[in-house]
């Protein structure tokens, strides 16, 4: 199972008032593991970069101006995803803006059931717990020390490491052939998780869990969750 998780970067937040993209970064995964596989492309936006947007992701005027349009990156683009699965933060915006570019292209536009948003996994799992991308990095320890300034394919980068972490964690029924096996019928064995030799550190913050017990504390002495603890 082949799976793109993708990131964009763009003039602004709605490209009907003439915001464009300027960047895009995915990260391949074959079976919820990455393959090393990327796609990375600056995109000269044919007009001033407002400086709201530069602040986010630094990208300005003089570094994109010799960079493509996105009429020049598009089929390429569209090659590169193909039909699979596009994992998104907050999907609604990325194919907003994917889907305009290529909308004024007359190209084929990506189908939304296409995209998988990991804003609404992490907020269906999560319910109340901040979502953003970095919040997240800190409930699952994942180093986010590079992101001082957005970035379409590091973000890809750390987005996969979430998603991976939202699906329950690195282990989507690894099998894993030994040295010398092969397709004619060399030997597999399944692997199995050690135990491991320390629990793992508590990934709630504390403001999360002092919330949590005024929450439980409004709900009075007969609310189920006292009861259980």
């Amino acid at each position: 199972m082949r799976e793109l998780v993708l990131d964009t970067e763009t003039t602004g937040f709605d490209p009907q008032q003439g915001d464009r993209i300027v960047e895009i970064g995915a990260v391949e995964l074959i079976n919820q593991m990455p393959t090393g596989r990327t796609y990375h492309q600056y995109i000269n936006p044919e007009r001033a970069m407002p400086n709201e947007a530069f602040e986010v992701h630094g990208l300005g005027d003089d570094f994109l101006r010799d960079k493509p349009v996105f009429k020049q990156i598009a089929q390429e683009f569209l090659d590169f995803v193909g039909t699979d699965k596009m994992v998104i933060h907050n999907a609604a915006f990325d194919m907003k803006f994917l889907n305009a570019e290529l909308g004024w292209l007359n190209l084929p536009q990506l189908p939304w059931e296409q995209a998988l948003d990991t804003l609404a996994i992490a907020r269906k799992k999560f319910p109340g717990s901040p979502a953003s991308l970095d919040a997240l990095c800190r409930r699952f320890n994942i180093d986010n020390s590079n992101r001082t300034l957005h970035g379409a394919l590091l973000d890809s980068e750390i987005l996969a490491e979430v998603y991976l972490e939202l699906l329950g964690g690195r282990q989507p029924g690894l099998v894993l052939a030994n040295s010398g096996g092969g397709a004619n019928g060399g030997s597999e064995e399944t692997w199995r998780a050690s135990k491991r030799p320390s629990p793992l550190p508590p990934r709630i913050t504390e403001e999360e869990t002092k919330a949590h017990a005024t929450f439980v504390e409004k709900l009075g002495e007969d609310a189920l969750w006292s009861k259980l603890t």
